[in-house]
């Protein structure tokens, strides 16, 4: 496959620093990693957050690189026999020529994309799952999993880097998919991993603390989130939660059709709980009667934000009612093991922030049994945001009756330093109920061991992961596999 420079800089501001001419170049490929460059690549250079890409130009050429867009370059660049050319803005500008390279697949379906700090994974599985009963061919990229159609790839971002998603939407087209629904993270929008891109519409569903370890302050956090609507087109929808105190925000400035969901406030999609146990969700849906399998509040929203997407994509309403009946949660949100033996509840969830522990937790308090206790594991990932690990430890205290504080993903932190500025939010009487286990499998056994009739045991922050990284290395690790043995072992 390639194309001419001309054609990959089709809608990119660009100025040439050599001379050459771009309707002759043919380019066979975009990379913005020195190493990864093959001969006839355009390499774009990209001030990252851990390295620059001007500082690889030389090795980029030396590679086979067959042109060079960068924001500027030394003297030394333009002594170089390569066409070289600047933008003002190479991310921005990267995810633009890979849309070009890949004849612009987003234009081709309809690309929903979902932004919030929680949900976002559950929301992109209902809507993939709603959409392929409902008879349609869809794309999904998210924290979980990829998917084109039945086939699942899989994932190692949220969203991924601006070259890999053109070239998985592209996929996605050839493959005659309709529909694609895709988690974007705040990172992806801050380094326009998702420019190029051309929204169908956006999905909010709530903000609360975290990456500020990348954003700094909430503010630069929620205005990333914000910048997804900002930059919709007239044609596309913008549908947000109305409860959240933020939501409105979100549709400020956007030139796109503004729509709201929620359960509490007046909204355009309305939702209310008539039931919540654990056999599932009874709710009055936009006036109509709906049974859903899942449980919680938080699954209420989910759902109302995934039935009004469905409504803005002209889906039959009671169609789309039939099929959210019978449709299950994505896995490691809310994914729970019951033990007949000893009559214990056990739940595993990605809750990995304040509020998402919270929410989980509150959920737990409605549905369990008056005498039944609450036993929550949780640590904290390494090489993350800090702050909020004594408020998640705090949170897990208020909510529980015993807490066992252990390790999550301490990736290259040490362990202990993790649990101790856990540790540092809890009061005496929180310490009287919180054991420290470093060893995430003994911390599960132990909560298992403790727990007695009709208790719940909750398993936080890793959900559908399948490893511990530790040191920089990835072990095998399923939070449920090994719920699912201890009790069975027990």
């Amino acid at each position: 496959m390639e194309k001419t420079l001309f054609d990959l800089l089709y809608s990119i501001p660009w100025t040439a620093a050599t001379d050459f001419d771009p309707n002759a170049l043919l380019i066979s490929g975009i990379c913005a990693d020195s190493r990864q460059v093959q001969p006839g690549n355009l390499f774009v250079a990209v001030r990252g957050v851990h390295a620059d890409g001007h500082a690889y130009i030389q090795s980029a050429i030396e590679k086979g690189a067959a042109a060079v867009l960068a924001e500027t370059f030394t003297p030394e660049h333009l002594s170089l026999k390569v066409p070289l050319l600047t933008a003002k803005d190479t991310a921005e500008a990267l995810g633009s020529a890979a849309s070009n390279f890949y004849d612009r697949p987003s234009q081709q379906m309809q690309v929903v994309g979902v932004t919030g700090t929680n949900g976002k994974t559950s929301t992109v599985t209902l809507l993939w799952q709603l959409f392929t009963r409902l008879g349609a061919t869809c794309g999904l990229i998210g924290t979980v999993e990829n998917r084109i159609g039945d086939q699942i790839l899989s994932s190692t971002h949220t969203t991924p880097d601006a070259v890999s998603l053109q070239r998985m939407l592209r996929a996605m087209a050839d493959a005659h998919c309709q529909y694609v629904f895709m988690e974007v993270s705040s990172h992806a929008i801050h380094q326009r991993r998702i420019s190029g891109l051309q929204f169908a519409g956006a999905v909010f569903s709530n903000i609360t603390h975290d990456h500020l370890d990348y954003h700094g302050t909430f503010a630069a956090y929620r205005d990333a989130k914000k910048q997804l609507f900002d930059d919709l087109t007239p044609r596309a929808f913008a549908l947000t939660n109305i409860d959240d105190k933020n939501g409105l925000f979100m549709l400020q400035n956007t030139k796109a059709q503004k729509h709201t969901y929620g359960l509490k406030k007046p909204a355009d999609f309305k939702t209310k709980i008539i039931e919540n146990d654990l056999s599932g969700l009874y709710l009055q849906l936009d006036g109509s009667p709906l049974h859903a399998r899942m449980i919680g509040e938080f699954n209420a929203y989910n759902l109302s934000a995934v039935y009004a997407t469905a409504i803005l994509l002209e889906q039959d309403k009671m169609e789309t009612l039939t099929a959210l009946s019978d449709l299950r949660g994505a896995e490691g949100r809310f994914d729970y093991i019951i033990d007949p033996k000893n009559n214990i509840m056990g739940i595993v969830d990605y809750a990995h922030t304040p509020d998402a522990v919270e929410k989980v937790l509150e959920t737990i308090k409605k549905l369990k049994k008056p005498a039944s206790k609450v036993i929550t594991v949780i640590g904290c990932g390494g090489d993350r945001d800090k702050t909020k690990r004594p408020i998640m430890a705090k949170v897990a205290a208020q909510w529980s009756n015993q807490v066992i504080l252990t390790s999550d993903n301490p990736r290259t932190e040490d362990p202990t330093a993790i649990l101790k500025d856990m540790e540092a939010g809890l009061n005496p009487e929180d310490l009287k109920k919180t054991l420290i286990i470093e060893n995430r499998e003994q911390a599960i056994k132990t909560a298992v061991r403790l727990a007695q009739n009709q208790d719940i045991i909750l398993v936080a922050g890793k959900g559908h992961e399948k490893y511990q990284e530790i040191m920089g290395i990835k072990h095998d690790f399923d939070d449920k596999e090994i719920l699912r043995r201890v009790m069975s072992d027990e």
